[in-house]
């Protein structure tokens, strides 16, 4: 005997402001009794801190309770009879009531290291004291309501930055600093998740020659605990901008897909943050990329010029 929850569409993504709709399928060998058939509708914000970003003392008390989205529970059937073989129970429920607006706060899914955002749904067919209940969970995706998403497309707000020898806060390689280099451009500050990153780049001067050009997409979580905020930086992509030494002057254009999977709106609530920043990594020729041909954009070397950026990543326009 199972039972299995089967939404009304593939994808499983939902708006707030929609009915969570799909059937409940019962696959029995016999005919059984039962007390009800409930479903119930979970979603919170799970927060974890690792020893190795909050330290070992704030670990121990790193245990941050979960907070609570949506906690809803709808009797699909009355107390009654199912007969054998596969039977479906058709269910639609309303996942953000009327008149609780500010009540329940929607935040869309999200998966990261140190925070998540999950949102479930649990039928259960209950039996009494005397036989299991049977019961199946499956996880729905959540997307922002259309009535908070803007109704025209968000202009990129534009960051324009420069790189010099003198910018950069880490050692850098003696022939670095005395054949200096200048690289300068813009970069979207403010996008859509479902826009690309874009910009453009230009190397004006450079006593050394360039190797690549890459730009590094971070997601910082941070969780407040008691006084203190514990804070995770995750690498989720790299994109090469240029591949070997390019031409003085020539404006390379900047094109980064943003991985929806990885990403979403940034947040910032109460005990809990999301955000982005991008990394533009200037790696030069030298014999000390030769014996570190793997970089870790979280440890400047001596033969890279780095600047940081942070990305504000905003809701998709409604697409008409």
């Amino acid at each position: 005997m199972s039972i299995e929850i089967k939404l009304s569409r593939s994808n499983r993504i939902y708006r707030p402001n929609e009915s969570l709709e799909g059937k409940i399928i019962a696959n029995l060998s016999s005919s059984i009794s039962h007390q009800g058939i409930r479903l119930t509708i979970n979603g919170s914000v799970n927060l974890q801190v690792r020893g190795g970003t909050a330290g070992v003392i704030e670990s121990f008390y790193g245990v941050v309770k979960p907070i609570p989205i949506v906690n809803r529970t709808v009797t699909v059937q009355p107390s009654g009879r199912i007969a054998s073989g596969v039977t479906e129970i058709p269910f639609s429920v309303i996942l953000k009531e009327r008149g609780k607006d500010d009540m329940e706060k929607f935040y869309e899914t999200f998966h990261g290291t140190d925070i998540s955002i999950q949102y479930l749904v649990t039928a259960e067919v209950a039996r009494g004291y005397l036989h299991k209940s049977l019961s199946t969970a499956v996880e729905f995706i959540i997307e922002s309501e259309k009535d908070s998403l803007p109704q025209e497309p968000i202009s990129p707000e534009m960051v324009f930055f420069y790189i010099t020898q003198d910018t950069q806060k880490h050692p850098l390689l003696p022939e670095l600093k005395s054949g200096g280099f200048r690289i300068s451009g813009k970069v979207c500050s403010q996008c859509s998740v479902l826009d690309p990153l874009i910009g453009e780049l230009t190397v004006e001067a450079s006593g050394i020659p360039i190797q690549s050009i890459d730009i590094h997409l971070f997601r910082v979580e941070s969780i407040l605990i008691g006084d203190k905020i514990a804070t995770e930086t995750t690498s989720i992509q790299t994109t090469q901008i240029a591949d070997g030494d390019v031409c003085r002057g020539l404006t390379l254009p900047i094109y980064v897909i943003l991985p929806r999977l990885l990403t979403c709106p940034t947040i910032f609530a109460g005990p809990f943050s999301i955000e982005f920043k991008t990394t533009i990594v200037i790696t030069f020729k030298s014999e000390q990329t030769k014996k570190h041909p793997k970089y870790d954009p979280k440890t400047p070397r001596s033969y890279v010029s780095i600047i940081c950026l942070i990305l504000y990543l905003d809701l998709p326009a409604v697409r008409i």
